[in-house]
């Protein structure tokens, strides 16, 4: 599977922003897939994650209640949904796609994970 992150840019705390990321192949539906994101002299962390059919979701608690992650299996695209961004959201952003899990807990693990995106920048001034 290769994954391509889109939709990242420069905006101002408070905005909103979605992130896309389009997957390659007929396989899509069977991946659990997550975001993560790595701030500048930071390490890369967990930010959501969705199960292969969507019906459930995970989030940070950094973000949770401002972002939602959702899929679209017929397009082969997992998207994010970033509201009332802060500065703190500034990162680059990568999506990921692994085996399809049933613990919570290994969303949040990158090494869950067997296929990554190259990352797109989101960049959030205050």
């Amino acid at each position: 599977v290769q994954l391509q992150a889109s939709g990242g840019g420069l905006v101002q705390a408070g905005d909103s922003l979605r992130l896309s990321c389009a997957a390659s192949g007929r396989t899509f539906s069977s991946y659990a897939m997550g975001w993560f994101r790595q701030a500048p002299g930071s390490e890369r962390v967990f930010v959501a994650g969705i199960s292969t059919g969507g019906g459930s979701t995970y989030y940070a608690d950094s973000v949770k209640g401002r972002f939602t992650i959702s899929r679209d299996n017929a397009k082969n695209t997992v998207y994010s949904q970033m509201n009332s961004l802060k500065s703190e959201d500034t990162a680059v952003y990568y999506c990921a796609a692994g085996p399809r899990r049933a613990s919570p807990s290994s969303y949040t693990e990158d090494k869950m994970y067997t296929f990554w995106g190259s990352g797109t920048l989101v960049t959030v001034s205050s």
